[in-house]
């Protein structure tokens, strides 16, 4: 009876890692190589026509981005170190020569589009802090497996380009009211997906999102009013999270 026992128990494993090997297979995709997400291209959306190529001319001929020590890299999150965050960013990290290649509405592909017009040439930061994805989130909502990949062709790109630098590489942060949302879940998708990306040379993965959201998992709107960007109470916690990390990285 007890053999008999141990050999029922044996197969209902069996059938499990089965069924999850086969749920996994389900919930995986093969992005395309002509997907979106992975093709450079510029932001074309009319609402950033006016701005976006002349911010792009304009970074390029920035005075001392050539000897900027901290490379900051992503989306509207980033690009706000620059307006609601640029008091916070000056208290904790002004002694750092920082470029700012933030960019409202960018996607993963207009990161790599950047990178290969120029951006990060002639410079050698000691630190490139990158968040990417939330956009590939709201905009297409493209698939995890997409936006990962893209993702990490951006990180790629870091370390051929700039190959002594260090890369801190954030979780995209939390959006949307509460842990139902469905943008939420889909960033939180991605995170799962690149979170293995800290195991390449000269990566540290970092997942600061809890510091946005109160015990039951919903977004503090007093520091994300709009459920997406922080205020500069935001980048406060933000900043703070991150300066231990970042210092110890730039020393």
């Amino acid at each position: 009876m007890k053999q008999k026992l141990i050999v029922i128990t044996f197969f209902a494993v069996l059938i499990s890692c089965k069924s999850t090997d086969s749920l996994m297979e389900t919930h995986t995709t093969q992005c395309p190589e002509d997907a979106p997400v992975l093709t450079p291209a510029p932001l074309e959306e009319p609402w950033a026509i006016e701005w976006w190529m002349p911010r792009h001319e304009e970074k390029l001929n920035e005075e001392g981005r050539e000897d900027a020590e901290i490379l900051l890299v992503g989306d509207s999150i980033t690009h706000g170190w620059e307006s609601t965050g640029s008091e916070v960013w000056e208290r904790y990290f002004g002694e750092y020569k920082t470029y700012n290649i933030g960019y409202s509405g960018d996607r993963t592909e207009n990161v790599l589009w950047r990178f290969q017009n120029g951006e990060i040439d002639g410079i050698h930061p000691k630190v490139a802090m990158v968040m990417i994805g939330t956009n590939n989130t709201g905009h297409r909502q493209d698939h995890p497996d997409c936006t990962a990949m893209g993702i990490e062709r951006i990180v790629d790109s870091l370390q051929e380009k700039l190959p002594d630098t260090h890369i801190l590489l954030l979780a995209i942060f939390p959006r949307g009211a509460d842990t139902d949302d469905e943008l939420r879940i889909l960033n939180e998708e991605i995170n799962q997906r690149i979170e293995v990306f800290g195991e390449k040379e000269r990566v540290t993965f970092l997942n600061l999102n809890h510091t946005f959201l109160n015990d039951e998992g919903e977004i503090l709107e007093e520091v994300m009013p709009d459920l997406l960007h922080p205020n500069e109470e935001g980048y406060e916690l933000w900043a703070a999270e991150i300066f231990p990390r970042l210092i110890d990285l730039l020393n």
